[in-house]
């Protein structure tokens, strides 16, 4: 079922790059990867992700865009149209269900913590305007905050997937990411006018090249660069679906990774330096063997922590810190929406605002059920999702990819708009690299995951 003439397709290059890169940077980049670099050695940890994401994610990025274009459907149809064999399409079709699983799954949990910035960054309006009352209760951890937040980021969420790719997808992506480079910007000049805040930033861009061969930081890097670029997480098929049969694909591919590697990049050189202005004003980051304290919750301790420090001027870069964490928590969540939202719009032809709402509905239920049972459930969600679902669906896309979808069929796709494809050094390396290095190293993340 392809749906070529009347699929909605992304109006400009530009706007295509910045939403795949918003689907791509999340919170995955803003906290979850200068926590990771904190955690693994700073600057060794941020030279191996730069290789790995290049020599692992960028490889798979292009099979996923690529799968999403020469099907022009949703996940589901697109692994199906891969392949005319008829056991190929229900492998496809299970392949295209687990890959939809991923963001359903994700957005579960990810809308509860973009619930909690919105409420961190309710509670930094309340602090300037002296509200202490109602700002030390959108700070504090209780089951009403956490409904609270999490509803107003899913009513975020569905409004702008319910306005379609151009009117809503596009629009708000090429308005928030801008605003969230403009933001990064300010509040790195700000903080590296702090005290100590350039021995964060020599801990985070000289690398102790020793540290470099080190598994547990390799592993933890390819699996960061994985989650950053959402390998796996059908965002990128999705988004691959909307994109014009014109443009370069894998050019296309490598800015999405630059502009998403650009945004982690700069995240870690605004919180670095950030973590250890926060322990020049006395605040304790790291344990006695080196470990990061509160690695889960740097975002809601240090940083507040230093801004409260530094008075006034702190208590307004608190909002826009947290302005920015809600600009990239809702550039990703919108791009999980919208796969199901796809799904279910083009195979049962019903209205995209309604199937929003619905869709967006259902999984707001789970998150719910998720915040009232947050002890149990919450990590185990989370690790179910990110652990375990994303990349299984990463490996299948990879192995489908690799080696139902013809080598002829994909030369095809990746022509379109690229006419010298066949004879450049991509196409000699790109089908074997697929094929067989990727999954090797994909079946590593996954066991490194269980042991």
């Amino acid at each position: 079922m392809t749906q070529g003439s009347s699929r909605e397709t992304f109006g400009s290059r530009l706007g295509f790059v910045l939403a795949a890169a918003g689907a791509a940077v999340g919170l995955g980049n803003i906290w979850g990867f200068p926590t990771q670099a904190a955690s693994n050695g700073g600057g060794a940890f941020l030279f191996v992700y730069l290789v790995l994401i290049f020599v692992v994610a960028f490889p798979m990025l292009v099979v996923e865009m690529a799968i999403g274009r020469s099907g022009q459907a949703n996940p589901v149809d697109s692994m199906r149209s891969l392949t005319n064999h008829p056991l190929g399409k229900k492998v496809g079709a299970f392949v295209g269900w687990v890959g939809l699983s991923v963001p359903s799954a994700v957005l579960a949990f990810y809308s509860i913590v973009g619930g909690w910035i919105i409420c961190f960054l309710f509670a930094a309006i309340t602090d300037l305007l002296g509200l202490t009352n109602i700002s030390s209760w959108l700070k504090g951890f209780s089951v009403e905050r956490n409904l609270l937040g999490t509803l107003i980021f899913y009513l975020l969420t569905i409004l702008i997937v319910r306005s379609g790719v151009k009117q809503g997808i596009e629009k708000w992506s090429t308005r928030l990411m801008p605003a969230l480079f403009v933001l990064f910007a300010v509040l790195f000049v700000y903080i590296m006018m702090q005290q100590g805040a350039m021995d964060g930033l020599k801990h985070y861009l000289v690398p102790d090249f020793e540290k470099v061969w080190d598994r547990k930081l390799i592993l933890a890097a390819m699996g960061q660069g994985f989650f950053s670029l959402t390998i796996g997480g059908c965002s990128m098929l999705i988004y691959g679906s909307y994109l014009s049969k014109k443009e370069n694909l894998p050019k296309m591919a490598m800015s999405v990774t630059l502009v998403d590697t650009s945004v982690a990049f700069i995240a870690g050189l605004v919180v670095m330096p950030a973590m250890f202005v926060a322990m020049h004003n006395g605040v304790q980051i790291y344990a006695q063997d080196g470990s990061l304290l509160s690695s889960d919750t740097l975002v809601f301790t240090v940083l507040p922590l230093m801004f409260d420090s530094l008075g006034l001027l702190g208590q307004l870069f608190a909002v826009v810190f947290f302005l920015l964490l809600t600009i990239a928590a809702l550039t990703s969540s919108i791009s999980m929406l919208e796969c199901p939202v796809a799904l279910v719009s083009e195979r049962f032809n019903t209205p995209r605002g309604s199937t929003s709402w619905v869709l967006g509905g259902l999984i707001a239920l789970f998150s719910v059920v998720i915040v009232y049972n947050f002890a149990s459930l919450f990590g185990l969600v989370a690790m179910a999702a990110t652990q375990y679902l994303q990349p299984t669906a990463a490996l299948m896309f990879c192995l489908f990819g690799g080696w139902v979808w013809s080598r002829h069929a994909k030369f095809k796709e990746l022509q379109h708009g690229y006419p010298e494809f066949a004879g450049s050094w991509f196409a000699k390396i790109w089908p074997w690299y697929v094929k067989f290095v990727c999954p090797l190293l994909v079946t590593t993340v996954i066991w490194a995951s269980f042991t």
